[in-house]
């Protein structure tokens, strides 16, 4: 019988693959920088393999951040379902800035200093999402 991956597990590899991806790094060259395969960054990534405390330290000197980088919003709290998250719980914008999409979003999203252009569009989206309901 397999066990399903914990959620801090889920939560660290999150936070690895959206940091890995706002460096604009593979998965192939963060594997290469600290010593794995590729597919067990995937592995990581997903939740399905623990990421030992020697490696995240590795990890955390690749990428540039603090250890505790990968775990902020995660203790103390269950991580909740996407059926279940708010836009409001901190979890829901990590797995969301996660995402290639997201990513890219918030980016170019960030570049557009008016805010009488930026409104609107926030505006839309919510409209948009309000429709998928």
């Amino acid at each position: 019988m397999r066990k399903s991956p914990d959620a801090t597990d889920r939560y660290v590899g999150s936070r690895v693959r959206m940091r890995r991806l706002m460096l604009g790094m593979s998965q192939t060259e963060l594997a290469q920088a600290v010593g794995v395969t590729f597919q067990q960054v995937q592995k990581y990534e997903k939740g399905t393999n623990r990421v030992s405390a020697s490696r995240l330290q590795q990890m955390s000197h690749v990428m540039g951040v603090p250890i505790p980088f990968f775990f902020d919003g995660s203790l103390g709290r269950s991580t909740p379902s996407k059926a279940t998250a708010t836009a409001s719980d901190p979890s829901y914008i990590s797995e969301f800035l996660a995402t290639k999409d997201g990513l890219s979003l918030v980016k170019a999203f960030m570049r557009i200093k008016d805010r009488n252009i930026r409104l609107p569009i926030v505006r839309l989206v919510e409209q948009i999402a309000g429709l998928e309901k």
